[in-house]
């Protein structure tokens, strides 16, 4: 990366820019905003002026979009210790309600018309891997973070220690689930007759890309933001 691509970025990620010309320079920051309840129509305001008007931390917002805009970004350890990580819950449990509520959905009613057209050879194959695939997603963001992490963080944040739990377990429960995703990916893109729904088995194969991408730096932000604070978090009760 050049220097003047490099101060270019740095531009952009500072509070003093343009929220839309952050957005301009990386749209895929654009689906980012409702899981801070920031509303479009902010005109040419500063990002600093839109995260203060809906109650956002700016050096939180700031760092999540850093790291959903650059897979290889990692905070500085300062820039966690003074920003205000009390919206990184909210954050994570409205990513989770977008995944659950919006993105499976979608996918499952386009999915099943490809597998009511593509009978019974791959149909049933189909179902089986997408089943998998969202019942792994599920188990980890419904069964082991909402019910076991989070609460577990809060408690910290009351001050409280229980001693059934430790974030360092957090590293070793992200799921993996890629062979999964690979196995559906090669049904709808390798296999199955050409003639069946191509076009929609084109689209619903892109958004499953995208839900994987999301996903996937969904992760890099619970690793390099959430698993920190919880650990300074820990480090400052006895």
């Amino acid at each position: 990366m050049t220097d003047d691509i490099m101060a270019k970025k740095k531009d952009l990620f500072s509070k003093e820019a343009k929220l839309a010309e952050l957005i301009a320079g990386d749209r895929k920051l654009l689906q980012l905003l409702p899981r801070f309840g920031i509303a479009l129509g902010f005109g040419d305001r500063s990002i600093e002026e839109v995260c203060r008007m809906n109650h956002v931390g700016t050096e939180l917002f700031l760092t999540i979009c850093e790291i959903y805009s650059d897979s290889s970004f990692k905070p500085l350890p300062k820039t966690l210790h003074h920003a205000d990580m009390s919206g990184l819950l909210p954050y994570l449990k409205a990513s989770h309600q977008y995944y659950l509520n919006e993105r499976f959905p979608h996918l499952e009613e386009h999915l099943q018309r490809i597998i009511e057209a593509c009978g019974t050879k791959y149909g049933p194959m189909l179902r089986h891997f997408y089943d998998e695939y969202k019942r792994e997603v599920m188990r980890h963001i419904q069964f082991y973070e909402e019910e076991l992490v989070f609460p577990y963080i809060e408690a910290l944040r009351n001050g409280q220690r229980p001693d059934t739990y430790q974030i360092e377990e957090f590293r070793h429960n992200h799921t993996n689930i890629q062979d999964v995703l690979d196995d559906m990916m090669n049904i709808l893109l390798k296999y199955l007759p050409g003639d069946i729904l191509p076009k929609e088995r084109i689209e619903i194969s892109l958004d499953i890309m995208e839900l994987s991408d999301d996903l996937n730096r969904h992760s890099l932000i619970e690793d390099h933001l959430l698993i920190p604070y919880v650990e300074s978090l820990e480090n400052a009760l006895p």
